[in-house]
């Protein structure tokens, strides 16, 4: 498998917001911002792509009942989305050099929980982030992903557009056997299986500490050379400390590691580059100057 051209992604949206002075808190999470601060969500993706990031994903996250609660998403869920779409849309238009926009779909029932995903109702939940989306993405990025059955679930509620389908996993941050593995248990190799009988165009690794990134990396290219199959590979880690196995992502702004400041993180990404991943980005504590240091270096 040849060494694709790198591609910069953009880094984490909730912080970024919050730095910024965005009105922000829990439950909502960065989602607020959509209807309270929609400039701000400009902004940041602005900031991203100012430092070079070629790939931007709409603030669709939190767009979820687990964060907006179950009346005001079946009152708004659809809306939000597209308001979450529209601004990402805006923000790459406005760019001299060309940017694609990120459908995120997240976790639908709550991140790092594989637990809670309720087969029963994930076409409910996905359908108006789906739709308020669509007219707005140029792919759809399915991210923090604990189970494999929760990215199927998604593929099968996917309009029939011919838009690239990414998906990104989070990985265990402990690595007990070293099999990585998703937040699920199940292995990186089962997953990497399992996204080429989707026909995904890449598989990527995300909200997950840098050091079990690598393994998975390699675990996925091993998957892919031996099922013959051409899918990019990307990355993009956060900057807080492991969580506990109970920890629900967002469920607070946690201390970000001091180590992974930009040059810190760059040795990461390169790293990355060095195993074959082409995209790379950031996720939680990742901002614009991390994303500027890579583009600088890596590109």
């Amino acid at each position: 498998m040849a060494n694709k051209s790198l591609v910069i992604l953009d880094g984490g949206m909730g912080r970024e917001l919050q730095r910024r002075g965005a009105p922000f808190r829990q439950p909502e999470w960065s989602a607020l911002a959509l209807s309270e601060a929609p400039e701000a969500v400009v902004a940041v993706h602005a900031a991203y792509i100012a430092s070079g990031a070629r790939v931007i994903t709409s603030n669709s996250y939190a767009v979820v009942p687990f964060h907006i609660g179950e009346q005001r998403f079946a009152d708004e869920g659809r809306a939000l989305a597209s308001t979450a779409g529209q601004l990402a849309r805006t923000a790459a238009d406005a760019s001299a050099a060309p940017v694609r926009v990120a459908g995120s779909l997240p976790p639908l029932f709550g991140s790092y929980r594989p637990d809670l995903y309720d087969a029963a109702r994930a076409g409910e939940v996905l359908k108006p982030l789906v739709e308020g989306l669509a007219e707005h993405v140029d792919l759809w990025l399915a991210e923090t992903q604990s189970a494999i059955i929760e990215v199927q679930a998604i593929h099968a509620g996917l309009p029939q557009d011919g838009k690239p389908f990414w998906v990104s996993f989070t990985l265990q941050d402990e690595d007990v056997d070293d099999v990585p593995r998703l937040r699920s248990g199940e292995p990186v190799a089962e997953a990497a299986e399992a996204v080429v009988a989707l026909g995904v165009q890449a598989l990527l690794f995300n909200c997950s500490q840098p050091e079990v990134i690598g393994a998975a990396i390699d675990a996925a290219k091993a998957t892919f050379e031996r099922l013959g199959a051409d899918i990019a590979i990307g990355a993009y880690a956060n900057a807080f400390p492991p969580q506990p196995k109970d920890a629900t992502a967002n469920d607070g702004l946690d201390e970000l590691r001091e180590d992974l400041d930009p040059p810190g993180y760059l040795t990461w990404a390169a790293d990355w580059r060095q195993r074959g991943a082409s995209l790379l980005g950031g996720c939680c504590g990742i901002g614009p100057e991390h994303i500027a240091v890579l583009a600088q270096q890596l590109r």
